[in-house]
């Protein structure tokens, strides 16, 4: 038993770029892995047959183009304080 190679799960990491959120990787894979479910074809050639495992590298790689559409909220303009 102790002979066994350990396993690479290096495919099941989520990034940890500061630039990048954690969520939208995790929301940005989920839909592509819908997509590939409904019949498209994955952009990179894997050994894998999980659509999420291909869609994970895909992200992960850039692979997969996305835009943001909300804007994110804008906090209030301080008020100018009175001088007496």
């Amino acid at each position: 038993m102790a002979d066994k190679a350990p396993r690479n799960n290096q495919h099941c990491t989520i990034p940890d770029d500061p630039e990048q959120s954690t969520y939208r990787f995790i929301i940005v894979s989920a839909r592509r892995a819908r997509q590939l479910q409904g019949g498209a074809r994955p952009v990179l050639p894997t050994s894998s047959k999980k659509p999420t495992i291909i869609a994970m590298e895909e992200v992960r790689r850039g692979l997969v183009k996305y835009s943001l559409t909300g804007e994110a909220p804008e906090a209030p303009a301080p008020e100018p304080e009175e001088v007496l």
